[in-house]
């Protein structure tokens, strides 16, 4: 398949190595040129500007971007939308708000484009295992990405799951309960590690993980973070939210939806910010762990 990447960060630029592994034709683009050089080390055909990207792609053409929600996706389209012609696609495959991903659709339908919403997950390790899509927007739109979506995406781990907005919908749901699962595991072992048995947490993850009801990647992951930092000092219990936790609470409260869990989960995050728990410190060295964000260490 022949295909254009937009953004080359910590997932797009595996998600490039991963389809050009597969014998996809990538035209690749960023804002900082060593990313597209990178990318060129790959296999990738490497674009010196947005203009060029368009000009190296067949026609009809596809353009997937990976790429910060807001202003940034707007920002790609105009420049982007006066270049293309009636029937290219263009996915967005960051975490953008569904609201504004129902307003590009009809923006671009009215061209006579097609435009996707891609909630993307598997974070740094989606090159080795593959990512979990879910696909919002028209029926033929999605199906002209199976060849990209069946490269990228492990056996059933992708699916269109409706129409304009729906893909990042449910990607903003998901991120919610990924908010709610972690603050779990966080709280449960803060009280391990405060009983009076001296419990050894890797030791305690690795266990959980063998048969247990409780037992998840996420589990693993904290497994991996425990046995490099037992008692996670190298890290402040500092952690960030990207946006979809706020937008999920919202949406709750709109809906009329209890969602108690998924808030605290959110507000739990706002507080790490004020001082330095050992629970926090379990949920930035799971987001390290599962997506390569950075992590604020002590001084």
């Amino acid at each position: 398949m022949d295909i254009g990447f937009v953004g080359l960060g910590r997932m797009g630029l595996n998600m490039t190595i991963r389809l050009v592994r597969a014998g996809h034709r990538v035209v690749a683009w960023n804002r900082s040129a060593d990313k597209v050089a990178e990318a060129k080390t790959h296999g990738a055909v490497g674009a010196a500007s947005l203009e060029g990207l368009v000009e190296a792609l067949r026609t009809p053409r596809v353009i997937w971007a990976m790429i910060p929600a807001g202003k940034p996706v707007d920002d790609l389209l105009d420049t982007l939308v006066p270049r293309l012609a009636r029937g290219d696609l263009v996915v967005d495959g960051g975490n953008s708000n569904y609201k504004d991903s129902k307003r590009r659709s009809d923006r671009m339908k009215a061209l006579g484009l097609e435009y996707v919403d891609a909630g993307v997950s598997g974070g740094i390790w989606g090159l080795e295992k593959g990512y979990c899509m879910m696909l919002g927007g028209e029926a033929k739109a999605v199906a002209r990405l199976t060849p990209a979506l069946e490269t990228l995406a492990p056996p059933d781990g992708w699916r269109h799951v409706g129409g304009p907005g729906a893909g990042h919908f449910s990607k903003m749901i998901h991120n919610g309960i990924e908010y709610g699962m972690m603050q779990a595991y966080a709280e449960g072992f803060e009280l391990l590690r405060a009983s009076d048995y001296g419990y050894d947490l890797e030791a305690i993850a690795h266990l959980w993980n063998q048969g247990s009801v409780v037992r998840s990647w996420l589990l693993e992951l904290a497994e991996r973070a425990f046995a490099k930092d037992p008692d996670l000092e190298k890290i402040r219990g500092y952690v960030e939210d990207s946006g979809e936790g706020r937008w999920t609470v919202l949406e709750a409260v709109e809906r009329g939806v209890p969602a108690p869990v998924l808030a605290l989960s959110l507000f739990r995050r706002f507080r790490s910010r004020q001082e330095d728990a050992f629970s926090d410190r379990v949920l930035a060295a799971l987001r390290a762990e599962f997506g390569g964000h950075a992590v604020k260490e002590k001084a």
